[in-house]
């Protein structure tokens, strides 16, 4: 698989990653271990470099799982973890306490079973912590050798000229799709002005943008997408407009909705490296081959014509995660 760089951090990875979340948290049941191990050797081997986790996936057991599967290929491999919630605990609200930043860095330093932290994302911005004491924590951590290098999380474009002002940021992480394009209006301009890269989560729209999601979809009761107004019946069914543009799209190029979705995302920026997840191999396999579509000036303007006559139906947070995210 190519190789893009993010930003000017000069860190270099797949043009996708992996983001490891589901494997342990958010969408359903924890997968099986030797299940998760065996799909993150296969990502390896089929060229992904990139990684995903939090200390709050699970809380914990996300890191665990990282630590052990890439043990083998730890020095051919960049993993990302994020510090930002109290005791690691996403439902008890956020805490970017300098203390608190050193303490997860050491116990993630353990749970992933290496000497480094590669990319360190602030999970959520504190707003009780000035932003500069972040930054600042994080780049005496870059100093001492376990962090390699500084990220942020749904951040704000002031939040992100704050912190790059005291230790230069490498990556942002925020949603963004053909369903969520928000970012297009402060914050890709702002990325491209200071040099720093982006990773888009959710890049297939928390499996909508797959086509294997519709209106009579039931989730397990532990999903995520339960709480989501995006996911509700009616906006399901509203939004189904999208994927047969994408499966329309596909059909004309051999491919699936969930490989032109990526390939869009490519398409946009040489510094964007998406981080779509998954359980099932068969899937990770398919979302590979996004990165291998090459989609010309001319499909970009046709996608971007029919995808402007579409208005997507439900908000992508419920109102009480809303408030902590483009602070």
């Amino acid at each position: 698989m190519e190789k893009r760089k993010l930003g000017k951090s000069g860190l270099e990875v797949s043009a996708l990653g992996l983001g490891c979340m589901g494997l342990s948290f958010g969408y359903g049941p924890a997968a099986e271990t030797k299940d998760a191990i065996k799909l993150l050797h296969v990502a390896v081997e089929k060229g992904v470099t990139f990684f995903d986790t939090a200390e709050a996936y699970g809380p914990f057991k996300n890191e665990e799982l990282l630590g052990e599967a890439l043990a083998p290929y730890r020095d051919q491999v960049v993993i990302a973890t994020k510090f930002g919630f109290r005791d690691g605990d996403s439902s008890k609200g956020v805490d970017s306490d300098p203390k608190r930043i050193r303490q997860v860095a050491e116990e993630s330093l353990i749970r992933l079973k290496t000497d480094r932290i590669d990319l360190f994302y602030q999970h959520r911005v504190d707003p009780n912590v000035p932003m500069e004491d972040v930054a600042g924590t994080v780049k005496d951590l870059i100093q001492e050798g376990k962090v390699k290098h500084f990220g942020m999380s749904e951040a704000g474009a002031q939040s992100i000229r704050k912190a790059h002002a005291v230790q230069p940021v490498a990556a942002l992480q925020s949603e963004y799709s053909l369903w969520w394009r928000e970012p297009e209006n402060e914050i890709l301009p702002t990325l491209e002005e200071l040099g720093i890269g982006f990773v888009p989560f959710s890049p297939l729209g928390k499996g909508f943008l797959t086509g294997a999601i519709n209106a009579d979809t039931t989730f397990d009761k532990t999903d995520f997408r339960n709480i989501v107004p995006r996911f509700s019946a009616d906006a399901r069914t509203a939004n189904q407009v999208m994927v047969d543009l994408l499966t329309k799209i596909a059909q004309e190029k051999e491919a699936t909705p969930a490989q032109i979705a990526l390939a869009w995302l490519l398409a946009q920026k040489p510094w964007i490296v998406p981080i779509p997840g998954t359980t099932k191999i068969h899937r990770l396999e398919e979302n590979l081959g996004g990165a291998a579509i090459a989609l010309t000036t001319e499909d970009l303007k046709q996608i971007e014509e029919a995808a402007s006559l579409i208005k997507i139906e439900g908000a992508r947070y419920p109102e009480h995660l809303q408030k902590r995210v483009g602070n």
